[in-house]
This record gives structure tokens, sequence and C-alpha cells, in this order.
């Protein structure tokens, strides 16, 4: 008996109408009239053969799509916690009085309009706003994106470019970047003389496992993917989400065409002859930049029928996103490159049996990618010997702005915490105290200041009850409030968790509810009460969206039990 197969999924292919450009389309509705209206709906349900329930059900689920009016200047203020914990949140209120309109709002004529986004990828020089394209950074938000700096014609300085640097004994990852290894060098060769198993087996030597916080072993999904049937695919999640981390931005803007080596070198090991780049909408210099490589690397000959001379075709599509950070989950990014909602869906089947268009995908983030051109040119057993035997490599480590010197850094796994803080960081900015850590974003977990002797392994960081997720340290200074923390965290949760099950839909919206009304006295009955709540979180969400949120709760009581009262 056949599988049973998603309903949307499976009338994509009745019809003939696969809804990979669906958000493309819906992006040009909002910007042509400022919304997606019920008409603009019937349209493109008619055009793909859709329900219109199917429409609505994607444009009411992204972000982007949801504002009530989009204006004819969109502003997008970051809220993440970099840029929280940089201003306690007063840059928003300072954004909404130089521009008039409140967050979430836009003027009554439409002129301009103001939503607020969990990250915008400039940790390292938060306080951050995009207005259009144009990033904005610093404490003066709201002088640097007065009406009248907006007007026709005016200077506007250069964005502040992404402080990087390579600790480990070989850089990887950012080779290209520090001018030592080209692009495009690797993968003639291997298509000249190479096999899909010699490449697979290079990468199991490896050691190499997804950098995007869950850590599975690349050569294993490559190879579980290549048994599957005809076609296959390749994805590279650019939807870097995690407040804190940038470095998938670094890659993409800086270095796309190691990025698209990466995504290549991973098609011919499984056998795919298409590949797909999520770009999250937040970073559209970054959709630009990678869609001009594209078109460069088939210019070039990188890309396309017969490449090189080869039997290989293989070519590359960019989709951006639409503003949803569960989305950069595997299943829900399926879902998103075909138009649908972003909702997370059970596993097993898992994306390698049944991903897009629910055939073998190989999935893998951004960071993995820009690592394998490396690993195929030096071999295994060389990126083997860097890092810790438990785990071998190298990571990009991203420093939020309150250290003395915020960035990317290429560090080899099992370097000391405090040693990433006191040295490579430089420690806090005067007059800045530290308080403690955020690790891996809002669902890795928070460690107190005297809690950093730990190496960069996810082992002993799991152990201690935190993940070390994409790798962002973001410092939390001594004048930042617990319970504003608190409920910082749960109203990321409550904004982002998909709605796909209960427990997490509800049970963050419920530790809003809980942390909002905490007392000033008798906080420690206040947690308490959340402990039940966390409890069927951890236990009963679908995705590891919902578990790594009460995780990352609990360890922000541990860390700060003695303002809370409480936390296990």
């Amino acid at each position: 008996m056949a599988e049973p197969r998603e309903a949307f999924v499976e009338l994509q292919d009745r019809v003939g109408a696969p809804g990979a450009s669906m958000l493309d389309e819906l992006r040009r509705a909002a910007a042509a009239s400022g919304q997606v209206g019920e008409a603009d709906l019937r349209r493109l349900a008619s055009r793909y053969g859709w329900p219109v329930a199917a429409v609505t059900g994607t444009a009411s689920f992204y972000a982007d799509f949801a504002e009530a009016c989009t204006g004819r200047r969109q502003v997008r203020v970051c809220e993440g916690t970099s840029c929280f914990a940089s201003t306690g949140g007063r840059h928003l209120a300072a954004l909404e009085q130089a521009l008039g309109v409140r967050r979430g709002e836009c003027a009554a004529d439409g002129s301009v309009s103001l939503q607020g986004v969990r990250c915008l990828g400039y940790c390292y020089a938060s306080p951050a706003a995009l207005d259009g394209k144009q990033p904005r950074t610093g404490p003066d938000l709201g002088g640097l994106l007065t009406a009248g700096e907006a007007r026709p014609g005016a200077v506007r300085p250069p964005p502040e470019p992404i402080p990087f640097a390579s600790l480990a004994e070989r850089p990887v990852t950012l080779s290209g970047l520090l001018g030592i290894e080209g692009c495009w060098e690797v993968w003639p060769r291997v298509l000249a003389s190479g096999s899909p198993d010699e490449v697979v087996a290079e990468v199991a030597a490896s050691g190499l496992r997804g950098r995007g916080g869950a850590e599975f072993p690349v050569a294993q999904k490559w190879s579980m993917t290549a048994r599957g049937p005809a076609p296959r695919y390749v994805v590279a999640n650019g939807d870097e989400g995690d407040p804190g981390s940038y470095c998938d931005r670094l890659l993409m803007e800086a270095d796309p065409h190691r990025v698209l080596e990466g995504l290549a070198l991973a098609g011919f090991a499984v056998g795919a002859r298409h590949g797909l780049v999520l770009v999250r909408s937040e970073y559209p210099v970054a959709a630009d930049r990678m869609r001009a490589a594209v078109d460069q690397a088939r210019a070039e000959g990188h890309l396309g029928n017969g490449v090189h001379g080869s039997q290989v075709d293989f070519d590359v599509e960019i989709v951006v996103g639409a503003g949803s950070y569960v989305a950069g989950e595997e299943t829900a990014l399926m879902h998103s490159l075909q138009g649908l909602r972003g909702d997370v869906r059970p596993r097993p089947p898992y994306p390698a049996c049944r991903g897009f268009r629910e055939r073998p995908t190989a999935l893998n983030n951004l960071e993995t990618l820009a690592a394998v051109p490396w690993v195929v040119r030096h071999g295994g057993s060389t990126y083997a010997r860097l890092g810790r035997p438990e785990e071998r490599g190298t990571k990009l480590v991203c420093l939020s702005q309150l250290f003395r010197r915020p960035g990317v850094y290429e560090v080899e796994f099992g370097v000391p915490l405090r040693e990433l803080v006191d040295e490579v960081g430089g420690g806090l900015r005067e007059p800045h105290l530290l308080r403690a850590v955020q690790i891996g974003g809002p669902l890795g977990g928070f460690l107190a200041a005297d809690q950093l002797d730990l190496p960069l392994l996810a082992g002993p960081l799991a152990q201690a009850g935190v993940a070390l997720g994409h790798g962002s340290l973001i410092a939390i200074d001594s004048a930042m409030p617990a319970d504003a923390l608190l409920r910082h965290l749960w109203a990321f949760g409550a904004a982002e968790s998909c709605g796909a099950c209960t427990p997490c839909r509800v049970g963050a919206r419920r530790g809003l509810e809980l942390a909002e009304r905490m007392p000033t006295d008798g906080r420690a009955a206040a947690v308490a009460e959340m402990d039940p709540l966390l409890e069927v979180l951890a236990v009963a969400s679908l995705c590891a969206f919902g578990r790594g949120l009460a995780s990352s709760v609990r360890s922000l009581l541990r860390a700060y039990s003695s303002e809370l009262g409480g936390g296990r």
C-alpha cells in the first residue's frame, strides 16, 4: 500500500502547479497595494489551481503578509535578544516616536509602516533596523530614520561590514574570505575524475556534522537520500533566524560561491539535479547576492546541463522566505519552499526520505555546506584532526555587540567558553558588567558569568542544560532586569510558535501571561507555577521549538535564581 501523502503537496502535483513561487507572488501583491487582499487570494488560487483556503493559510501564516498594511516605506526593527540587551528595548519606542507610527501599524496615508522582526543579522552592531533594504545600526536609530534622512538623493552611509577572523589551526569555512582558497576549484575536478561515493567517503571521514544545531552526521544524511528514488533534491537552509547568529549572512553576502559549490557537491553526492537555497526575507542583500552568484555560476559553466562537459545536470533556485522563525525547522522549511504554511510535521518520515515535494531531500545548513569544498579538497582525515575526537572540525561563533570585539570567529571545537568571552571577545564594553551569556539562540540557553568554564562542545553544554545551537554568544549585562529578560524569551516563543501542536501554541502564550503578571515580591511562587507548563512543553511538543523553549526558560531561571527565586 502506498504511503499517504500530504494533501496540498499532492494537489500541487495533480494540478501541475508547484508553489515554489507562491511566496514571491504574495510579496508582489503586498507591495502593489500595501496588503494581501481577498481579490489577491482568489486570483492566486485560480492561477495555481489551489483552494482559496490553501493560499489564505500561507498568507496568514507569514509575518511579511500578515501585517494589516505595508507602507510605501517599510521599516523593520529588530526585537532580537542582542538588540534587546543593548538598549533594554528602548530603541523600539524611540523609533516609533521618530517615525510617528507604532510597531505593527501603518501611517494613515500609507507613507510608512513599522514591522518588528526577531533578528536582522546585525547583532554585532545592535540595535538595528532595515529601511527598505538599507540597514541602520547603532543607538540613534530614531535620528537615522527621520523623515528628512529618507529624502530621495540623501547620502546614505554604507552598512557596517561584519568583522570576522579565524582562530583555528587551519581556516576552513572562512578560508575563502581570508583569501586562502578560491571558489569553484574543487567542483570541476570532482566532475572530471571523482565519484559520488568518493565524495561521501571523504565527508564521512571528516566527521562533519550539521552546523545548524542538530549536529546530524552529514555523510549519513547524504547516504540516506542517495538510496531514495529519483528525483532527489538538495536544499541549503539560509533561514538563519536565531537572534544572535549572523554567520550565514556573512557567507551569503561575502562568499556566496562557496555555499553554491558546497551545495553542488552535495547534489553530486546524492544524485540530485536540482538544488534550492532558502534565504530569509530579513536578509535582502544576501538574497540579491545569492541570485547574482547563481547567474554568474551559470554563465561560467558551473551550473546547468552537462556541467563542465560531464553527464551531470545541476542547477540552483533561490527562494526568499516571508518571516517565520520556525520555517528554519527542516519539515517546516520543506513546506515553505512549496509555498505552504511553515507548519512542522511529525517525523518520521524524515526529509532524506520524503522532503521537498515529498521526494528524497538532503537539507544542510549554509555553514555546513561552506565547509564541504575544503573537506573534499584536503581530505576528510585532515579535517578530522581539527577540534576534538568527540566533535571534529571548526565552528563559526558569533559574538554580540556588548563585547569589545564582536564578530564572527572560526574556532575549533573544544575551545573554552571563558576564552571566547574574555580573550576572543575581549570582555564587555565599559561600563557593562557581564551577568550571563545566552548560547545558541533563544532555544539554546543561558549560563551565568560564573558558569563559563565549559568547552564549546555539545555534550558538556547539554549536561549544563543548554544547547550549542547555531553557536551565537549574546552577552547580557548586569543592568538587565531578570524579569524583563524572562518576558522577552516567552514573547519570542509566543510570537514564533507555528501553532501546529497545542502544547507549544498554548503553552508559549500561557508562559508569556505568567511572566507578564509576575509580581515584584513572591516571584518564587510565580516561577513554581511555570514548572508544570514547562514540563508539558518539554515532553509533548511536536518539534524542537517547544522542547527548546522549555529548556531555555529553565536555564534562565537557574542562571537568575537569586533574582527570580527558583529554577531547576
